[in-house]
């Protein structure tokens, strides 16, 4: 094709100079080639690993395992009320978090405050200051209900690595006996249960989500560092991805087509690669810009308004008043554990583990009910300024509140309340209407990232997620696309080096 053909003028635009197009086009080609030998491979792992990751997720011990797995609370144990236990910290501002569970036995109060997680025993009204390797034992097997083969000392390893983890450690490993191979991770500060993992987990992550998410020990300690080299990778793959769309444009021919009769003028590995990459790119490319802007480049879709809403709706105060312990102990019966908070400025207790949710006065400990005025009134108080323009209770899923079907890693109860504002990021508040615990806050940054990133990378489409094998089938078929672009361009650039060396060779 000449340089005057009306199709390929066209393509380079009407203003563009000839000398300079082909400048242009020639290293669109280079940046192209090379950014491909560099990284195909770990395109294909990319799309490997995530096939992994739709049936096996990275281990965690969130609440609701936390709760299924816990014994009913031993009220005859328990001596000290809540407020006491609170009081005994010395701590100035109310916690984070503040719970009431049975660990190894001994009902426990933990507490997530500003200078880490502390426990005081409910039994004794001691602060828990140091948990040995028989306690952790006896611990685990508890909990498991199954003999420790082993117990070691680990300041982190694979499965207890990210920044959530620093201010837990050092852990205790236990080692189970049990089918499962299990490993839990018992903290030697306060003696919670902070995770735990299974052969088969750990089997499956080093091909799932470890090499999906660059997600190596060594590196991985190191927050920001290991951010920049998901960010810097995933970006030059975008831009290389972006030129090889580019490039397969400028070569196809659907009309006048080639010799051969094909839309293609390369044969072999190279036609798989321009073809399959012509049907996926798009979807390649939205797949890598998706995990790129997981990494929150120049600050990412953050939602900034009404960022103290969380604190302006619970209202705490220092510490927490006298509970009714005999009125608890009777209503609480069979709690496998409880949640002590502020709603509004009034003190609350939640009980989890016997069935739907409950709410109490945190002082009478008589049952409370949230109606919708209420609620109202709440979320007014975590807005000021914003006005409330609609509420409505969710029964179903919709496409800003929906689970993949993961309990242990993406679980969003129903039904909920959403109450949406009309302040600038037009938020929304998504609150339990049992507990009246807010549950998420969403803005427009929120909900733009639901659809750039969740969409995008995992493909939770309302119409997929009605059918969860459908939106499997859509995923394997696209990955497959990504892993023969990815497997033939691995071919392609082996063999140029190749090509090059044995050039190099016979030239000297």
């Amino acid at each position: 094709m000449s340089a005057s053909d009306p199709g390929q003028a066209a393509r380079r635009g009407p203003t563009v100079p000839v000398a300079l197009w082909k400048k242009a086009k020639r290293w669109l080609y280079v940046f192209h080639r090379w950014t491909g030998i560099i990284l195909c491979l770990l395109f294909a792992i990319w799309f490997l690993s995530g096939l992994v990751m739709l049936y096996v997720s990275f281990p965690s011990f969130r609440a609701p395992e936390r709760v299924g797995t816990a014994a009913p609370i031993d009220w005859p144990q328990v001596h000290v009320d809540p407020g006491q236990a609170l009081a005994s910290l010395g701590e100035k501002d109310f916690p984070a978090e503040m719970r009431l569970g049975m660990t190894g036995g001994e009902p426990v109060y933990r507490f997530v405050t500003k200078a880490g997680r502390r426990a005081v025993s409910a039994r004794t009204g001691r602060e828990i200051g140091g948990v040995d390797a028989p306690r952790a034992r006896q611990i685990a097997e508890q909990l498991a209900g199954a003999r420790a083969l082993s117990v070691d000392p680990v300041a982190h390893d694979q499965w207890v690595v990210t920044r959530a983890y620093h201010a837990m450690a050092p852990f205790w490993r236990v080692r189970l006996a049990d089918p499962a191979s299990t490993d839990i991770y018992v903290s030697q500060k306060t003696g919670e249960v902070v995770q735990n993992t299974t052969a088969h987990e750990r089997f499956w992550n080093w091909l799932g989500a470890v090499p999906h998410w660059i997600y190596f020990e060594a590196l991985r300690l190191f927050q920001e560092p290991w951010r920049q080299v998901v960010l810097w990778t995933s970006g030059i793959g975008m831009l290389g991805a972006v030129a090889g769309f580019w490039v397969g444009m400028l070569r196809v021919r659907l009309t006048r087509r080639y010799r051969s009769g094909s839309i293609s003028p390369y044969a072999g590995w190279m036609k798989w690669h321009h073809v399959i990459g012509l049907l996926g790119g798009v979807f390649l490319i939205g797949w890598v810009f998706s995990g790129w802007l997981s990494m929150s480049p120049w600050g990412g879709l953050r939602d900034r308004s009404h960022a103290d809403a969380a604190s302006l709706y619970v209202g705490a105060k220092p510490g927490f008043p006298a509970t009714d312990i005999a009125a608890l102990t009777r209503i609480a019966h069979g709690a496998r554990e409880l949640r002590f908070a502020y709603l509004g400025g009034d003190p609350v207790i939640s009980l989890w583990g016997r069935g739907p949710a409950t709410l109490l006065d945190g002082r009478t400990a008589g049952v409370v009910a949230l109606d919708w005025t209420r609620i109202a009134a709440l979320a007014g108080k975590a807005m000021p300024g914003a006005r409330l323009v609609d509420m409505e209770r969710l029964e179903r899923p919709d496409r800003y509140w929906y689970s993949t079907g993961d309990e242990r890693d993406d679980s969003r109860p129903l039904p909920i309340w959403r109450l949406k504002f009309d302040d600038p990021s037009h938020t929304w508040l998504h609150i339990d209407p049992v507990t009246g615990a807010l549950l998420g806050k969403l803005g427009s940054g929120g909900r733009s990232y639901r659809w750039l990133f969740n969409a995008l990378h995992s493909f939770d489409l309302p119409w997929l997620l009605v059918w969860p094998p459908l939106r499997h089938i859509v995923v394997w078929l696209l990955s497959v696309a990504g892993i023969v672009i990815s497997m033939s361009g691995v071919v392609i650039g082996w063999r140029r080096l190749f090509a090059r060396k044995r050039a190099s060779r016979s030239r000297s």
